[in-house]
């Protein structure tokens, strides 16, 4: 009787059990033993682990709520984390050589185009250059001169890591 209601419970709850030791523990021990050899693709398949299994967690975290839903789910990702885990499938290098690394070596831009606001019908386009103008207006052409050149130079300086003081700045 007790037995009987022993193995039921591990085998309704089998992810529970079985999740920590291969999402956790086994990936865990490889890697140890991956840092300790020489091996290059050792090293891949187990960082590859990793970012996946990092991943799916933040997946997780943010789709939480509609997670609960499907009851599926921790079945699913036992499954998944099966064949990016165990040596036979080796599927974590799979994953990076078909699927990030060549993201990783081409990657895809994206241009976002600047669409500017309306406030209503009457007024003019809330854009840079309207922006720009207004700035002429109420400082100056050459203030709005000395704002590019010190916009230009931060930005220099913001690539090269160190500060350029002007005397403009801090005049007392």
């Amino acid at each position: 009787m007790g037995s009987e209601n022993f193995l039921t419970v591990v085998a309704k709850n089998f992810d529970v059990f079985a999740g920590p030791l291969v999402a956790l523990v086994y990936p865990l021990y490889a890697s140890i033993k991956a840092i300790e050899t020489k091996s290059q693709a050792d090293d891949q398949q187990w960082l590859t682990y990793w970012v996946l299994y990092s991943l799916i967690t933040l997946f997780e975290l943010t789709f939480s709520k509609l997670i609960e839903w499907f009851p599926i789910w921790p079945y699913a990702k036992l499954i998944a984390t099966c064949w990016l885990v165990l040596p036979s499938f080796n599927g974590a290098a799979y994953v990076y050589k078909h699927f990030i690394r060549p993201f990783y070596m081409h990657p895809q831009t994206s241009q976002i185009w600047y669409i500017p606001r309306k406030k209503n019908i009457f007024s003019k386009p809330d854009d840079v250059l309207t922006a720009a103008e207004r700035y002429i207006e109420e400082h100056g052409t050459e203030a709005f001169e000395r704002m590019i050149i010190r916009a230009n130079r931060d930005a220099m300086a913001r690539r090269s890591n160190y500060m350029i003081f002007d005397r403009e700045d801090y005049g007392y």
